[in-house]
């Protein structure tokens, strides 16, 4: 089991960049912290993740 922003989906073995596309994140305007690390973008691609990973995935909302 993979926790995705607290709650556990099977997702082991993906990599983060196909978990973001599932889940129709824009990765223009998110932040992934992987573990407790924030993760580059360009590592999104061949960051495979593994089972008991915490991926937290924060959106970046404008407003003034």
């Amino acid at each position: 089991m993979v926790f995705l922003n607290g709650k556990e989906y099977e997702l082991e073995n993906m990599t983060l960049a196909a978990v973001l596309d599932v889940f129709k994140f824009d990765v223009r305007t998110i932040a992934v912290e992987l573990n407790e690390e924030i993760i580059p973008k360009s590592t999104y691609n061949h960051t495979i993740l593994k089972d008991g990973d915490i991926v937290e995935v924060v959106s970046f909302v404008g407003g003034g």
